[in-house]
Parts: C-alpha cells; sequence; structure tokens
C-alpha cells in the first residue's frame, strides 16, 4: 500500500509513513523509500551549501574585478549569502567536513557565472578559490 502511494501521492505517502512510525507501526513502514528520501534530503542540504557558496563567490568576483560597478546591491548579496551560510551550517554542523568539496564546486560554478555577467574570459578569474572559507565568510572582507 505504501509503494504505491508512495508513486501516485508523496504528500499522502508521507504523512501514512509519519503516522505508522508515530504509532510505532514498524512493519508497516516503507522502509526503503524512506531510506531513500532521507538521503535525498542529505544531497539537498549538500547542494544548497554549494549554491550558497557559488552565490557567494559570484559577488565577491564580481566586486574585485568589477569595482565600477560595486554598490549595496552587491554588498548586500555578499551579507545575505554570508548570513545564510552561517545559518546553513549552523543547523546542519556536520555540512562543515563538506566544505573542502563545496567550495571547489560552488567556485567552478561562480567562475561560469562571473563570466556570463561580466563579459569577461573565464580565463581571467583564478583557476580556485582565492579565498578560504573563514575569508570570505568574514564581514569585513571585501576583495580588491
Amino acid at each position: 500500500m505504501g509503494e504505491r502511494l508512495y508513486h501516485t501521492d508523496f504528500y499522502g505517502w508521507a504523512h501514512q509513513q509519519a503516522e505508522l512510525l508515530r504509532g510505532g507501526e514498524l512493519t508497516k513502514v516503507d522502509v526503503e523509500n524512506i531510506a531513500e528520501e532521507i538521503e535525498d534530503m542529505g544531497k539537498s542540504l549538500k547542494r544548497e551549501l554549494e549554491s550558497r557558496l557559488k552565490v557567494l563567490f559570484l559577488h565577491l568576483l564580481k566586486w574585485q574585478y568589477q569595482p565600477g560597478y560595486r554598490g549595496n546591491s552587491w554588498r548586500y548579496s555578499i551579507e545575505e549569502q554570508r548570513t545564510e551560510l552561517a545559518d546553513h551550517i549552523n543547523d546542519n554542523p556536520s555540512l562543515k567536513h563538506k566544505l573542502p568539496k563545496a567550495i571547489e564546486r560552488g567556485y567552478k560554478y561562480a567562475i561560469i557565472g562571473a563570466a556570463k555577467e561580466t563579459g569577461f574570459s573565464k580565463n581571467i578569474f583564478p583557476e580556485s578559490c582565492p579565498w578560504s572559507f573563514e575569508q570570505a565568510m568574514n564581514d569585513e572582507f571585501l576583495p580588491e
């Protein structure tokens, strides 16, 4: 019953599974799909980390490479990403050990975005992230 509902009404399935778990009816739960959904939630949280890093790095690159366009909009975008990244990591502290790879992936996508938004060649940006995580997250830091 749960397996079929999983494919036809995910919302209904999720509530059904929660009720079964809360009721202690463990033999009736859809264990395989619950496990898959939990794994997918973890992947989603990791992707969010990479995405927020990408946006932060994109704005730091634009700040550094387009000084004539600097303004409050970019400054607030940087501040917003720093705050949301800090909250995301505080809410999910085990993501900290994923930071090196997330920084690498986020920066790779930031270069593509920076090239697209600035019109500059991707080759003018450093190949790897020029900032440490601590530096990028520092409220006082803006690259010159």
